[in-house]
C-alpha cells in the first residue's frame, strides 16, 4: 500500500463533494462494450466531456474560488489557461458574481476561446497572448500582481487539486474492485487528485498517467526526481501540453502513480476518429489519452476492470482535417514524396499506371517552382488502403528508377512543405 498521509490530510475530497454538488454535474460510469472486446477486460469510461462545462476542470476552479474569502474574491481573480481550465473559471465567475481575466495562447483553438466567452458572460475578459500555455501563464501572473487581484492556477493549488480528486470520489461512488485506471496528464491536478483518493480509498488499483509524446513534463520530472521546463513542445494535444508540471503536483504523483506512459500524437488522433466513428463520442485530444494508451497495455489489462477518464470534448471542428491527416500518417496510410520526374513525354503517365497500386491515391499534387521559368520536383501526397501496400509502392518505385525523398522521414523537410 502506498503511504498517502502526508498528502491526504490537506485534501478534503467529501467536503469539496459537497461544495460541487449543486454546480457540476456527476458524471456517467460507462461500460463499454467495443473497448471490453478488444482488448478481453472490462472497460468503463469516465464521461467528463458531459460535463458543465464539458471537462472536469470546473471542479479544481470552483471548488478554489468558492473558498476564498469574500472580500478576497471581490478584488477579481485571474487565470491562464490552454482552454478547459478557461472554462471553468469562466463558468465559475459567472456563478460567483465575481469578475475574471482569463489569459490564453494565441493558439488556443477558436472554438475553446468562444466557449470561455459564452460561460463567463459580461462576468470574464479575454486575453490571448503568448504561443504556449507557460508563456501567457506568465503574462497572467504578472498582471494579477499588478492589479492586486487572485491567481487562480489551473492545477498547483491544494484547493484545484481537491476539486478534481472528486472525479475519483464519484468513479468509486459506482464501481468497486477496480484493477487499472488511466489518467491524463497535463500539469498534473487530475492525477493528483484523482490518485491520492484511489489509493487512500482502493490501494490495490494501479494509476497509470499518460501524456502525449510531444509534452512529456511529468514522465521527464520523474526520471529527474524534480518538475523541469521541456525545452519544446508539440502542442497539438493543447489541453495536456504543458513544458513543466506543477511542484505540489509532481511531489504528489511521485507517491501516487504507478507508471506515466506517453502516447504519440498520431494514436490519439486515430483514438479520436475511433471514439467518434464507433461510439459517437467527440473526445478532444486530451481527452482521448487514456484510451489511446490502452495498446499499450494490452497485455496486462486482460481480464482486468478497467477505468479511462475522458477528460474533455472541447474539440473544434476546424481541428478534424489535422487530426485525419496525423492519423493516416500514424496508421502508415499517408505519405510524401518530393518526386524529380524525368523530362520525356509520358513519365507522368507511366507514374500513374505503372508505379502506383490499383487501390492507391493520389491525395496532393504540386510542382514545386525552381526558378520563373522552371519546375523543380513535384511534392506527391499518397494514400494507401492498407498499410501494407507501402513496401510494394517502394518497390515499384525503384524498378522504374524514380527519383524521390520521402518527405515523411525528414522532420525539417516535412515542417515546411506539409
Amino acid at each position: 500500500m502506498i503511504n498517502t498521509q502526508n498528502i491526504s490530510y490537506s485534501l478534503q475530497f467529501g467536503e469539496a463533494a459537497l461544495r460541487l454538488k449543486s454546480v457540476v454535474k456527476k458524471t456517467p460510469l460507462q461500460f463499454n462494450q467495443n473497448l471490453s472486446n478488444r482488448y478481453n477486460c472490462q472497460v468503463y469510461l469516465k464521461r467528463e466531456d458531459l460535463q458543465n462545462v464539458r471537462s472536469y476542470k470546473i471542479r479544481g476552479a470552483f471548488n478554489m474560488m468558492s473558498t476564498l474569502p469574500t472580500d478576497t474574491l471581490q478584488k477579481g481573480v485571474v487565470c491562464a489557461s490552454a482552454g478547459n481550465h478557461a472554462q471553468g473559471f469562466a463558468y465559475s465567475c459567472k456563478k460567483l458574481k465575481v469578475k475574471g481575466v482569463v489569459f490564453m495562447p494565441i493558439v488556443t483553438p477558436k472554438q475553446k476561446v468562444r466557449q470561455t466567452r459564452m460561460f463567463g458572460g459580461d462576468n470574464i475578459e479575454v486575453r490571448l497572448i503568448g504561443d504556449t500555455f507557460d508563456d501567457c501563464a506568465i503574462a497572467a501572473k504578472k498582471f494579477t500582481e499588478e492589479q492586486g487581484m487572485i491567481f487562480i492556477p489551473p492545477f498547483d493549488d491544494y484547493k484545484i487539486i481537491e476539486g478534481q480528486g472528486t472525479v475519483g470520489v464519484e468513479i468509486l461512488e459506482d464501481l468497486s474492485g477496480i484493477d487499472y485506471l488511466f489518467i491524463p496528464i497535463g500539469g498534473g491536478g487530475l492525477s493528483a487528485g484523482v490518485g491520492t483518493y484511489m489509493k487512500t480509498m482502493s490501494p490495490a488499483t494501479k494509476i497509470i498517467g499518460v501524456e502525449p509524446e510531444g509534452a512529456p513534463a511529468m514522465k521527464e520530472a520523474l526520471l529527474k526526481g524534480h518538475p523541469v521546463t521541456l525545452e519544446k513542445i508539440d502542442r497539438f494535444v493543447d489541453g495536456a501540453a504543458v513544458k513543466r508540471v506543477g511542484d505540489i503536483t509532481f511531489n504528489i504523483c511521485k507517491t501516487v502513480l504507478d507508471d506515466v506512459q506517453l502516447v504519440n500524437e498520431g494514436k490519439v488522433c486515430s483514438t479520436i476518429l475511433q471514439l467518434y466513428n464507433e461510439e459517437a463520442i467527440i473526445a478532444e485530444p486530451a481527452g482521448a489519452l487514456s484510451i489511446a494508451a490502452l495498446d499499450s497495455y494490452a497485455g496486462q489489462i486482460i481480464g482486468k476492470t478497467v477505468v479511462c477518464i475522458v477528460s474533455g470534448s472541447n474539440n473544434d471542428i476546424d481541428r478534424m482535417p489535422e487530426i485525419k491527416e496525423r492519423s493516416l500518417q500514424f496508421e502508415g496510410l499517408k505519405h510524401y514524396f518530393l518526386i524529380r520526374f524525368v523530362q520525356r513525354p509520358g513519365a507522368l503517365r507511366e507514374f500513374l499506371n505503372c508505379v502506383l497500386g490499383p487501390e492507391d491515391d493520389i491525395t496532393r499534387f504540386e510542382y514545386m517552382q525552381k526558378t520563373n521559368k522552371e519546375t523543380g520536383p513535384a511534392l506527391v501526397g499518397i494514400e494507401l488502403s492498407d498499410k501494407k501496400d507501402y513496401a510494394a509502392l517502394i518497390e515499384r518505385m525503384h524498378s522504374f528508377h524514380i527519383d524521390y525523398s520521402e518527405i515523411n522521414k525528414n522532420d525539417t523537410l516535412f515542417g515546411y512543405l506539409i
